[in-house]
């Protein structure tokens, strides 16, 4: 069907590659087909590697999963070479061969950039962050998750340049102190998503200064932040009513008595009420679940 479609339109109106290019084959039939099915067309023939080539400088979104982590250094730079327009941008779980020499001048060239993906990027440096926040005044959606390259100074800079951002995932980003995440929310009070996850250096602090400067927060990840504890998940309930989900599994100093204000309000949580919690573990150990009326 693919092979039809690139040889005619219809038996009697020619080849598909009669149709105006950049008025009809890149926004309306290109932008259908699988990345890697489209860099394969390109050895068909000249005419086809032309066209190939408009699309992708007018690609307005690049993931590499639509090709497969294992993108060799030179094909990558080639794919964007000539492409100023990109919006979009994932590269997660690219460390194998993604370093700042490949990432930089992509970044450089496209200041239209709303979304970069980067989890698990590891070999890149400070300066890869440095460049987004200088290139990307429009950016609304980060996540360096797994990025532990992320240090304060940078995240400065992010702060400083990027103060649109609505979601950023700071995953086992492990260098990051209170100091550095209160800068962040103090400078991006627009964030609705936040993952602080996995970070044993982020407490109280950082929790509380993004309550109180992130009204719009609906989403918040504090998994594994060892150092929260009851009383800035109290300062989240008062001053974030439009939370919707917060995670605070093994968050050991967190309680139920801080958590019941917003389960209340049915904030979604990743921890059970005690007696259900209970429950489920008796359940475990007896084989069947207990009958017993959850509502007395």
């Amino acid at each position: 069907a693919l092979w039809c479609l690139m040889m005619s339109v219809t038996p009697t109106r020619g080849c598909l590659l009669d149709l105006p290019w950049e008025d009809i084959l890149v926004p309306h039939i290109l932008c259908h087909l699988p990345l890697q099915q489209l860099l394969s067309l390109q050895r068909v023939s000249k005419s086809f590697q032309s066209l190939i080539q408009l699309y992708l400088a007018n690609m307005r979104c690049f993931d590499s999963s639509q090709i497969g982590p294992a993108i060799p250094r030179a094909a990558f730079v080639n794919l964007l070479k000539d492409n100023e327009v990109l919006q979009q941008l994932a590269l997660q779980n690219c460390s194998d061969w993604l370093t700042d020499r490949e990432l930089l001048p992509v970044i450089g060239q496209n200041h239209h950039l709303h979304r970069i993906q980067l989890k698990g990027c590891a070999q890149l440096s400070r300066h890869a962050l440095v460049a987004i926040s200088l290139s990307c005044p429009n950016l609304r959606q980060l996540s360096l998750a797994h990025c532990e390259w992320v240090d304060s100074l940078s995240l400065r800079s992010l702060a400083d340049h990027c103060k649109a951002l609505e979601a950023v995932d700071l995953t086992a980003c492990r260098q990051l102190k209170d100091e550095a995440i209160c800068y962040l929310v103090q400078k991006c009070s627009r964030l609705k998503s936040l993952s602080l996850a996995v970070n044993a250096n982020v407490g109280d602090v950082a929790v509380e200064e993004t309550a109180k400067c992130c009204p719009e927060l609906e989403h918040l990840d504090l998994t594994g932040c060892l150092r929260v504890k009851n009383d800035s998940i109290r300062v989240l309930a008062e001053y974030c009513p439009k939370l919707r989900s917060l995670k605070v599994k093994h968050c050991h100093n967190v309680a139920e008595s801080s958590l019941s204000i917003l389960r209340s309000r049915g904030v979604e949580l990743d921890v059970e009420p005690p007696l259900q919690r209970a429950l489920v573990l008796l359940q475990d150990v007896v084989g069947f679940a207990p009958f017993i009326n959850l509502q007395i």
